[in-house]
């Protein structure tokens, strides 16, 4: 009979996975406020896609923003709007950046959405 123990390899091992990249491609402020998700630590950006994900699965955005700024920024899935959701909602992802990588993008978008952040108007996630 086939023993079931772990061997000292599989023992304490811990399964990473491999980030699933993202490219997105910004054309406008409306699009960008419509994305920005401000009420995460760190910023983020909602992506529409109709591909699965988990919460918490790692991501690397590379993020062109409306004034043709692109930037890299690692990420972690934060919020999943499904297919079919209510009220019509964008099926997609919101990719909460990594701190401190996603500081510089953060402060980039905010300065692009001056005068606009505490607009009352719909955005993809709220």
């Amino acid at each position: 009979m086939a023993s079931t123990k772990p061997t000292k390899k599989e023992a304490g091992a811990v399964k990473t996975a491999k980030p699933k990249v993202m490219t997105v491609a910004i054309s406008d402020e409306k699009a960008l406020y419509l994305s920005y998700m401000p009420f995460l630590a760190n910023g983020g950006v909602f992506v529409p896609t109709d591909a699965t994900y988990t919460v918490g699965d790692p991501v690397f955005l590379i993020l062109k923003l409306p004034d043709n700024d692109q930037q890299a920024v690692p990420g972690t899935v934060a919020w999943i709007t499904p297919v079919g959701a209510q009220s019509g909602r964008t099926a997609g992802v919101g990719i909460h950046f990594n701190s401190p990588d996603g500081e510089p993008i953060r402060k980039r978008i905010e300065a692009l959405l001056t005068g606009t952040l505490n607009s009352d108007r719909a955005t993809y996630s709220m």
